[in-house]
């Protein structure tokens, strides 16, 4: 037999493309019989609890003896920590259709770390949508991803984003307040240049559209624009595909002042013109600073008609305490 001609290539590429289809699916399988497992589990130790078993009984010790008599009869998987964090799963998605077969337990025992039921509820729906891994997960709670969002909206807005996640409808959307980009490893005190932090952001691309956000698409860096015999360059221009527009940014290594602006208008008003096609919706301009002036920035883009954001970028991970403090300010009002 020719075991090299066509027929058999696409025997081997037929047979390869079943088994691995055969091993997701299966893969899947186990993952959701383990978090209905979990979560009946979870509804077996609350009942018990309510049946006043535990305080008459074992008292604080409950999962202390469980952990022990569970790990002892059906081996790894029940320490201590495990089964408080099963019952929590329990109690945070009393109602089994809110339990997404999508995320497997790995994702549920990261987001039940979150502090608060909104943050719980946003990280279990963005995960799905964003179809993050367990590691972007962490990273997203990390870098506080919630809190950031939420102090861009009002109260009835962190509302929102706790029920249904984080939903691109509109340009003022795509911005976090601020971007934290960590990933490239800049020391906070070094004297890095533009072109510096764009060649990082280059180089930890998929980090850097993690941090974006979901529908930005990367088409290029130094877009050169040709305008009346002069040449500008755009330091990065992505598309987004939920918005159905360009999406230029322009980097600044210190404070956003006027004259990026102005500059930024001139872009977007060629991209409208010149680049953008049938369908497109009109570009959006982002300008991504270490520092901007409010007031600066409103009287700068008070009579300007094209969409311009401006937001801040910071090299090194949120301060918690601070976020958490000022998200319940904006609760409390």
């Amino acid at each position: 037999m020719d075991l090299q001609n066509q027929d058999y290539k696409e025997l081997i590429t037929g047979i390869g493309d079943l088994l691995i289809s055969g091993r997701q699916k299966a893969a899947q399988q186990v993952n959701t019989i383990l978090v209905e497992t979990y979560w009946t589990i979870g509804l077996y130790i609350v009942e018990y609890e309510q049946g006043g078993n535990e305080k008459s009984e074992y008292g604080s010790q409950l999962f202390e003896r469980l952990s022990r008599d569970l790990t002892q009869a059906y081996g790894k998987g029940f320490s201590r920590s495990n089964l408080l964090y099963i019952r929590k799963f329990y109690i945070t998605f009393q109602k089994r259709e809110t339990v997404s077969h999508k995320l497997t337990w790995s994702h549920y025992f990261e987001i039940l770390k979150a502090d608060n039921e909104l943050e719980i509820s946003f990280y279990a729906k963005q995960a799905e949508k964003e179809k993050w891994s367990v590691r972007e997960l962490k990273r997203q709670m990390k870098s506080m991803l919630f809190h950031r969002l939420a102090l861009s909206t009002d109260k009835e807005g962190v509302l929102k984003l706790a029920n249904k996640g984080h939903e691109v409808q509109q340009p003022e959307d795509l911005i976090k307040d601020p971007f934290v980009l960590e990933f490239l490893n800049i020391p906070e005190q070094h004297q890095y240049h533009e072109n510096e932090l764009e060649e990082k952001l280059i180089n930890n691309l998929q980090h850097f559209l993690l941090e974006l956000g979901k529908g930005f698409a990367f088409i290029a860096r130094q877009y050169r624009i040709s305008i009346g015999g002069k040449h500008f360059r755009l330091d990065l221009l992505f598309y987004h595909r939920i918005l159905k527009c360009f999406v230029l940014i322009d980097l600044k290594r210190g404070e956003i002042d006027h004259n990026d602006v102005g500059q930024m208008n001139l872009y977007l008003n060629y991209f409208k013109k010149e680049e953008a096609t049938e369908g497109d919706n009109e570009p959006v301009g982002i300008l991504l600073g270490a520092y901007k002036d409010h007031i600066l920035v409103e009287y700068a883009t008070s009579s300007i008609t094209n969409k311009i954001l401006l937001a801040k970028y910071q090299l090194y991970l949120p301060d918690k305490t601070q976020l958490e403090s000022a998200l319940k300010k904006l609760l409390d009002v």
